[in-house]
């Protein structure tokens, strides 16, 4: 009887303990996954307060661009507004210096690979050396639309021109540095590129610089001249000896023995160089000093010496000895020659772009010049109509 008893129990407890495991397993599935959930939702919270942070810093730029772009590393970005959609730099904010306290505070920028804290692209610093207004700005404006972060400008005009009566918009505005009165002939066209140089040398982003008159015009597009000059192993200053009255003829032996007749050099005042070539213009007192003197209170051209003379001194193979911004001098006379309205054609703006050989990189190429010279004001309508069909911009 007891054993009757005994089997009958058995079998109603055994549902019941079945039932009893069956809820454990339920409560450890509950509980497993509510941890997952919780684990998922903490490490989703982190990941959006990170990037959150991320770009309210702006620690992590990433720009697009058709060509590959290289990047460098700065400890902090640059003081910046905004103005009308633009990132622009005011450099009223860097304060009113002499010519040698800025050459010195430039010289004393460290080098690119000393900021390791912040990753940017690098960067061309196009330097405008413009007597007042910019009358072919509108063409700037859409060669440099879209690449913004990727270029720097810097202005220099007579101190007596209202620059922000109209040119100072755009990819403009704020781009006037201090300035001051330069004198064509006059040692005062050399203080004024070098005051360009050395104003865009304390942003270390800068990699290669060129400099511009309001007469030149963009022959490629941004990304083309941006590839070009950025990869290029070598600086564009013209540099070439002559005899003659307007280029042996000018040299004046007050110079010597610093800069001797054997060191005399004519070229182009438009130049284009890498920062390392750069910074050891800006540094080099000796030579500057020397020209100064010489060319005190005298026209003494020292726009067309003064560097070709200095690259073919130190350069030591790092200058290409040839320029990348086009003119024509088969006219004769002291000036080049300037184009009107009538001139501006497809076919002429293809001869500046191809038809040309020259070395790039230690190789031939077939692209010399990437920008052209004078462009009067007339021909601004008609540049910006052949722009997207010849220059593709």
């Amino acid at each position: 009887m007891i054993m009757k008893y005994q089997n009958q129990i058995t079998k109603l407890i055994a549902p019941m303990k079945l039932l009893y495991t069956n809820s454990n397993l339920l409560k450890l599935c509950c509980y497993i996954f509510i941890l997952l959930a919780t684990f998922l939702t903490f490490q989703l919270t982190i990941v959006s307060f990170s990037h959150k942070f991320s770009l309210h810093n702006n620690m992590h730029i990433t720009l697009q661009t058709p060509q590959k772009l290289n990047v460098l590393t700065i400890a902090s970005p640059s003081i910046t507004s905004k103005h009308k959609g633009y990132a622009v730099e005011s450099y009223a904010n860097r304060g009113i210096m002499s010519d040698e306290e800025l050459m010195l505070r430039a010289s004393k920028v460290p080098k690119m690979e000393e900021l390791p804290l912040k990753k940017v692209p690098y960067k061309i610093a196009f330097l405008f050396l413009i007597k007042g207004s910019l009358p072919l700005q509108a063409l700037w404006e859409e060669f440099f639309k879209g690449h913004e972060g990727f270029y720097s400008i810097y202005v220099h005009s007579d101190p007596s021109f209202n620059f922000s009566n109209g040119v100072a918009t755009g990819v403009f505005h704020g781009r006037k540095i201090p300035s001051k009165k330069v004198e064509w002939g006059k040692f005062s066209m050399i203080e004024a590129e070098l005051r360009l140089l050395a104003t865009a040398l304390q942003d270390a982003s800068n990699k290669r610089f060129v400099l511009l008159s309001e007469s030149c015009i963009p022959l490629f597009n941004f990304s083309t001249i941006y590839t070009y000059l950025i990869n290029s192993t070598q600086s564009y200053v013209e540099a070439y000896d002559k005899s003659g009255p307007v280029a042996r003829g000018r040299y004046k032996h007050r110079l010597s023995p610093i800069i001797t007749i054997r060191d005399w050099r004519k070229g182009s005042q438009w130049f284009e160089m890498d920062r390392e070539l750069a910074m050891e213009v800006i540094s080099d007192q000796l030579q500057f000093l020397s020209f100064k003197t010489a060319c005190n209170n005298s026209a003494c051209y020292a726009d067309e010496h003064y560097l070709p003379t200095w690259m073919n001194m130190y350069s030591r193979g790092r200058n290409s000895n040839r320029s990348v911004t086009w003119v024509d001098w088969s006219r004769g006379g002291c000036h080049p020659a300037k184009y009107r309205r009538m001139h501006i054609t497809t076919k002429f703006l293809e001869s500046l772009r191809v038809g040309k050989t020259c070395q790039y990189n230690g190789k031939r190429a077939d692209i010399c010049f990437l920008f052209a010279r004078k462009f009067l004001p007339e021909t601004l309508n008609r540049l910006l109509w052949f722009a997207p069909k010849v220059m593709d911009f």
